[in-house]
């Protein structure tokens, strides 16, 4: 696993044996990213949020691309140290690492304060759309979720949660999409 682009491209991530760990791949990085860019150019202005940081891949690859800063959370003390060590080599002031439940601590977050959320919960927990609902209020205006999942998030199901699907894609079994906070 490696940073695709920005400052660090081609670094690469260590990545953890853990059945509960699914790295985003390349491509799909590639995409979201070329996807951010075009709807929101303004990387370095952008505050981001990795809410299940897991690797961290994700909360890195933004902030190697020039995001303002990334908030990652993640809940193993294993992965929270190789997070933390990424950070050190990389030097990377403009992250910061939050260990504890993603639940609690999105719960805990200020109203309106990232620009950017990434949502790769583990599959089959039970967790995307909770995480939806509780990160459609910390978003900015503008503000975009990316989220990973094994099904796709329908659009009238986004609506009711107060998004709007505005990009999708397929990698495998692994469906993922842009969502936009309505009114913005």
């Amino acid at each position: 696993m490696r940073i695709v682009g920005g400052a660090w491209k081609r670094t690469p991530i260590d990545v953890a044996d853990s059945a509960q760990l699914r790295p985003t791949p390349d491509r799909v990085r590639e995409t979201l990213f070329n996807w951010l860019s075009f709807l929101r150019p303004d990387t370095a202005a952008l505050r981001g949020l990795d809410l299940f940081a897991g690797t961290g891949v994700l909360g890195f690859e933004f902030a190697s691309r020039g995001a303002r800063s990334v908030l990652l959370v993640e809940r193993d003390p294993r992965l929270v140290e190789r997070l933390a060590a990424l950070k050190a080599r990389l030097d990377a002031k403009q992250i910061e690492i939050v260990a504890g439940d993603a639940m609690t601590i999105a719960t805990r977050l200020a109203p309106g304060t990232f620009d950017v959320v990434f949502l790769d919960p583990p599959f089959g927990a039970g967790l995307l759309l909770p995480a939806l609902e509780r990160v459609r209020a910390l978003l900015a205006t503008g503000g975009l979720v990316y989220a990973e999942s094994g099904a796709p998030i329908e659009p009238e199901l986004a609506g009711n949660l107060g998004l709007e699907v505005v990009r999708t894609g397929q990698a495998g079994q692994v469906r993922f999409c842009l969502l936009q906070k309505n009114g913005s």
